[in-house]
């Protein structure tokens, strides 16, 4: 049996804005295994980032509770952080440092030995590809090559599991895509587990092997990407014909064929099916072997969005527009990776904890 590496149960966060109760996340209860690549999908303001943020103890939540790694995080925040990679939605390197001593840095907050920080270091600057860059200052990287350096922070204690909070947003398409072949990279390599929210849903639908998909505080669907589209969404296939009397006859045929809805307008007919594959060519075969003259036909396959549409009746999209970019929870300050300073064995100073660890203040708007 695999071993699970996130166990919830019952989790919640409520906020009170203007004296109004806000379930930012209701009931949430789910498990994951070591070695996913799970993606949190949904629109801003869903819950994905609230819910991160319980799990990686940044807030507490309101009720229920959840072992991250096999450590509560209710009782147990420091052995979560100890145990865990996080990287949020913003940059956490501070600019004026360089890239290799940022690492180094994260790594004496973890309570590692020089000799071991240097060659973690090493390690992540190669497989992430900082080595061009290595000797520059944050402020001096581009979009995507600070977001390969927050994973790197986020990676420098070899956590066996990394969460990962919007980490494309923003990015150009070409970095998007490089960024992803290093997440992807390091799975094979090191057999990190990752947990991602975003909201792109080509990504979630290409790379993830386990989608769950989140609204309005709750997970509303949990599966693979292909099992989703099949079951809650399907194939839409659209024949055109010359004449409406052609494509009231083909009504019938495909009747014959498929017990899905027929749907014309004017001389097109659609239908919505899990095997579009294997039933248009059939369905051209036997119009054609009926005398009706197919004039065109296509096929298009499900996207994730088909999938929220067909669970809440609108598209992300639609569900994202006047939502908050942020969550309550969202660091004001520097957002990104975790120290573990209780647990250390070697503490830097208290300014350096103070500029290294992420603030947990925020508003829900």
């Amino acid at each position: 049996m695999n071993e699970s590496l996130i166990e919830t149960e019952g989790l919640t966060k409520s906020f009170t804005v203007k004296k109004t109760t806000v379930h930012a996340v209701a009931d949430v209860s789910f498990s994951a295994v070591r070695g996913e690549l799970v993606a949190f999908l949904g629109p801003n303001g869903a819950g994905k980032s609230t819910t991160l943020r319980m799990l990686t103890t940044l807030i507490p939540p309101s009720a229920g509770t959840a072992r991250v790694v096999g450590h509560d995080i209710r009782t147990d925040a420091a052995g979560v952080r100890a145990r865990i990679g996080y990287v949020g939605q913003l940059t956490s390197g501070s600019f004026s440092q360089r890239v290799r001593d940022e690492l180094l840095s994260q790594g004496a907050f973890y309570g590692m030995s020089k000799r071991d920080s240097v060659r973690r270091a090493d390690e992540l600057i190669g497989s992430l590809d900082l080595a061009s860059f290595a000797n520059r200052t944050v402020q001096q990287l581009s979009g995507g090559q600070k977001r390969r350096l927050d994973i790197a922070l986020g990676l420098m204690h070899a956590p066996p599991l990394l969460f990962l909070d919007e980490p494309s947003t923003g990015l150009d398409p070409q970095s998007r895509a490089n960024l992803w072949e290093h997440i992807l990279d390091l799975r094979t390599q090191h057999g990190t587990t990752v947990f991602l929210t975003t909201h792109y849903l080509e990504e979630a639908d290409r790379y993830a092997e386990r989608v769950m998909v989140m609204d309005k505080g709750r997970i509303i669907a949990d599966d693979d990407a292909a099992s989703l589209k099949a079951t809650l969404a399907g194939d839409v296939l659209t024949v055109g014909f010359a004449a409406e009397a052609d494509a009231e006859r083909a009504r019938a045929v495909i009747g014959r064929l498929s017990s899905a809805a027929v749907t014309r307008d004017g001389a097109t007919l659609s239908l919505t099916v899990s095997d579009g594959d294997r039933l248009l060519p059939v369905v051209v075969r036997e119009l054609d072997a009926e005398g009706i003259v197919v004039q065109r036909a296509t096929g298009v396959p499900p996207t994730l969005d088909d999938v929220f549409l067909a669970l809440t009746g609108r598209t992300l999209r639609e569900a994202g527009e006047g939502a908050a970019e942020t969550e309550e929870g969202e660091p004001t300050g520097a957002a990104g990776t975790i120290s573990s300073t209780s647990t250390s064995t070697s503490s830097p100073s208290p300014s350096a904890t103070a500029a290294a660890s992420p603030t947990t203040s925020g508003v829900l708007s």
